[in-house]
Formats: C-alpha cells, sequence, structure tokens
C-alpha cells in the first residue's frame, strides 16, 4: 500500500528519487500529457455542459483520480515513489526546505519569475515549457507576490469544521466544504496557494509546475481528513441534477470513474499522519 508522506518527513533519498521520477517522466514526454489534460479540462470548464475539474463538486473526486494516475507513472518509473503533500499551513516560507536546490527549487529573475535553481530551472535543460499562456519556455514563479500569506491552520480547521460537502447552485458560489476549500468563497484555500506560488501556478496549465503535485496531494488529504471528521456526510448531489457530474456520473476523461469510485482514499493509498 502506498503512503503519501509530508514533504518535511522526506529524507534526502526519497526527494532524489521522487525529483528523478518526475523529470524522467519529463523526458519522456509523459509528463507534459498531464499538463495537457488539466489545461483542457480547466479551461473546458467555461464552455457549455458540465463543469468538470473546477468550480463544480468534482473538483476532489476529479483531481484524486488525476493524482492516482500520477502517481502511476511515478511508480513506473520506480515503484517505491509515492506523491508527497505540501502541509502549507506549516512550511510556509518562501526559503523553506521545500524550495531548496536539492528539491523544487526556489530563486528566481525579476519579474518574469523564471526559476533559476534546482532540477526544474531552465538552466539545467530538463524542463523546457512547452504547454503554457505565452510563448516563454522556462519554469516561473513569484512566491508570495500575489498574496502575502499562504493559509492557516485555523483557516483550514474552519472549512473542515462544514458538515455539507456541497450545496446547489454546484458551482463558484456554492457554500459548504468543497467550494470553501476550492475557494472560490470564504477562507479560499486552494486556490490562493496557486496564487501565492505564481507564474504557471496561477494559471490554467499549473502542472508545469511540479509543486502543483504536492499541494493537490494536500487538497486530497484535506479532503480525506473531512470525511474522517463527516463520516455521514456523503457527496453531493447524490442523484440526476442539471450540468453537474452526481454521485454515480462518469468523469471525463476516463468515462469509466464516476465520484463514488474515488470516495474512499484507503483503497489506493494512505496518509503518514491522520
Amino acid at each position: 500500500m502506498t503512503v503519501r508522506k509530508s514533504v518535511a518527513a522526506l529524507t534526502p533519498d526519497e526527494k532524489r528519487a521522487f525529483v528523478n521520477a518526475v523529470l524522467e517522466l519529463k523526458r519522456t514526454g509523459i509528463y507534459d500529457r498531464y499538463v495537457n489534460a488539466h489545461n483542457y479540462y480547466l479551461m473546458s470548464d467555461s464552455d457549455f455542459g458540465p463543469r468538470i475539474g473546477h468550480r463544480t463538486p468534482s473538483f476532489l473526486p476529479w483531481h484524486r483520480r488525476f493524482l492516482l494516475d500520477f502517481e502511476a507513472s511515478l511508480q513506473r518509473v520506480d515503484r517505491n515513489v509515492a506523491l508527497p503533500y505540501w502541509d502549507w499551513t506549516v512550511d510556509r516560507a518562501a526559503n523553506s526546505p521545500l524550495w531548496a536546490s536539492d528539491f523544487m527549487g526556489g530563486s528566481r529573475r525579476g519579474r518574469d519569475g523564471q526559476v533559476l535553481d534546482g532540477p526544474f530551472a531552465a538552466g539545467g535543460g530538463r524542463w523546457p515549457v512547452t504547454v503554457g499562456v505565452d510563448r516563454r519556455d522556462y519554469l516561473r514563479r513569484v512566491l508570495g507576490s500575489g498574496v502575502p500569506q499562504l493559509p492557516t491552520r485555523a483557516e483550514v480547521d474552519s472549512v473542515l469544521a462544514m458538515p455539507v460537502y456541497d450545496t446547489a447552485p454546484w458551482n463558484s458560489s456554492s457554500s459548504g466544504f468543497r467550494n470553501h476549500l476550492e475557494g472560490w468563497r470564504g477562507t479560499n484555500l486552494h486556490n490562493r496557494v496557486h496564487v501565492w506560488v505564481g507564474g504557471h501556478m496561477a494559471t490554467a496549465a499549473s502542472p508545469n509546475d511540479p509543486v502543483f503535485w504536492l499541494h493537490h496531494a494536500f487538497i486530497d488529504k484535506l479532503w480525506a481528513d473531512w470525511q474522517a471528521r463527516n463520516p455521514k456526510a456523503g457527496y453531493l448531489p447524490a442523484g440526476r441534477t442539471q450540468n453537474v457530474i452526481d454521485l454515480r456520473g462518469v468523469l471525463p476523461p476516463w468515462n469509466n470513474v464516476t465520484p463514488a469510485d474515488m470516495l474512499d482514499h484507503r483503497r489506493f493509498y494512505t496518509f503518514d499522519k491522520p
């Protein structure tokens, strides 16, 4: 059984193995397929028809399956690698070990935000950005420039205390746990982290930045934490609802996966901390 650990608990060897597996997926072109998929499904959320990946109840099960697929790709490179999660309520500084040159890298150049050090810097030649919003082919970040602070533990706890998964109209104006976790209302958790990192993380092609996976692994853990706190509160909507993927609706692009299939993460992995 795969165990997902906090970034802060990773050994140097575990960090190295994760980075090497990510770089191998990039070298073979598999990594950019994930960037393209996320970009497509986030942008398609503005089209007519059911929303899929964002601003909708399926935000959490869609990303859970997306992370599972990526983790499986990593494990085909190195079976011992698991997705770590970035607990940004604790690891909050732009100079923290997360951004050190042996892991995500962090130093950046002026206004354009080009990442200058670490395994994903343009200078290393191993991380060309091919999916983006402009023609710049290097990874960009602007840590702490878009918003000054990451969410706090108190803010997370206030969202975990919400007893209902989601509510009508099932979009970015909904109340309930999902929309507050995603960040369109209230405390703004998920979205705020994307903006805090900035650069590619603030675009639809956010997986261009490998920290995307660490952030979303923590969002997934927070969903698991909420489920443990609210065992009788299930995914909503449970029945047929227009323009929404309900409990038994199929999730593109898989089309053989439903939110119901994604409710119990323990079928696939556990976390190092409850």
